[in-house]
């Protein structure tokens, strides 16, 4: 449904976007994940048709989007950074303005509204100006008015943005379910989305694509994927420490005491090796051990490993 080659934008003397490759399908949600001027809202902007690339190729449901942006946008929703809205009209003229200019009139026009208002839960701003309204309320007016024509594509640019904790798990639950049959894109700082909503993610740092793939697919790339945590009671630190460091599978062992209680990380030499926990397993046989879990691997360190290397290079030696 979208395809992006070589994607490339230039702002003067700054590669903003160098030649990225990506595609999505229908029936997948894309996390869109990087640090600020990453380049994220640009290759969005890009893929909507607001900017013109560089250079490369972006295809929209088969149209080429310089070359047939008509055909392509029409197919697309989009929710652009901010969520910019004509401020002098009410909710319900908003939305009912965006449904004519998508080609809605009569009784299916009056349909679309009446549903994005019942998806979005705007029945009680409906007759407010937009610009009475708090930022919550006049970012779902806008991710209305980007489904308003329920497009089989949706560009996302940070569609929880100033949402409540209950604003944001629904619009998650919107983006999981139509993610079902549409293809959908969004950008977001916040990495617990991509365990929420994303059947993959995309981190993209200075212009380029850094990791591509499933929220699993990353978690295995962290130091965490595969350590297993154990809490051991009345064993001394350091008897812990000696016997868990010379398992083959260990790469490091991280402890804290407090009272009688070790707390024990133990990393494995290689991430998501599930010999470590049979070897923990054996290693601790006849000590009071009160819990062990072995972890998935975290996000954000692998987040921070692959866009800020120096700064996660020195968290790890600490």
């Amino acid at each position: 449904m979208i395809k992006v080659e070589n994607l490339t934008k230039v702002f003067g003397t700054k590669r903003a976007v160098d030649g990225i490759s990506f595609s999505v399908a229908r029936g997948e949600v894309l996390g869109f994940l990087g640090p600020n001027g990453a380049g994220k809202s640009t290759t969005m902007r890009m893929i909507t048709g607001f900017l013109p690339p560089s250079g490369g190729k972006i295809t929209v449901g088969g149209f080429d989007i310089a070359e047939d942006p008509i055909p392509a946008k029409r197919l697309m929703g989009y929710l652009p950074e901010n969520a910019p809205a004509y401020t002098d009209m009410t909710v319900h003229g908003f939305l009912d303005f965006t449904a004519e200019i998508r080609g809605l009139r009569g009784d299916a026009k009056k349909t679309a509204v009446n549903r994005v208002v019942e998806l979005c839960f705007l029945k009680s701003v409906l007759h407010q100006n937009v610009d009475t309204l708090s930022k919550g309320y006049r970012h779902r007016t806008c991710f209305a008015q980007s489904i308003i024509h329920d497009p089989d594509i949706l560009v996302l640019d940070e569609p929880t943005d100033g949402l409540d904790p209950n604003q944001k798990h629904e619009i998650r639950q919107l983006i999981r379910k139509m993610g079902e049959q549409k293809a959908i894109i969004f950008s977001t700082h916040i990495l617990e989305e991509v365990d929420a909503v994303c059947s993959r993610a995309i981190i993209i740092d200075r212009g380029i694509i850094v990791a591509n793939g499933t929220p699993a697919e990353l978690r295995r790339k962290s130091e965490w994927a595969g350590a297993v945590t154990l809490r051991v009671n009345n064993v001394a630190e350091s008897a812990v420490r000696q016997k868990l460091d010379q398992l083959r599978a260990a790469k490091k062992v991280a402890t804290a005491t407090s009272g009688s209680h070790v707390t024990v990380t133990v990393y494995p030499r290689t991430a998501g090796d599930g010999d470590l926990t049979r070897e923990v397993i054996e290693a601790t046989s006849g000590w009071q051990v009160e819990e062990l879990r072995t972890e998935e691997g975290r996000l954000d360190e692998v987040f921070r490993g692959i866009t800020m290397p120096d700064t996660a290079a020195k968290e790890a030696k600490l």
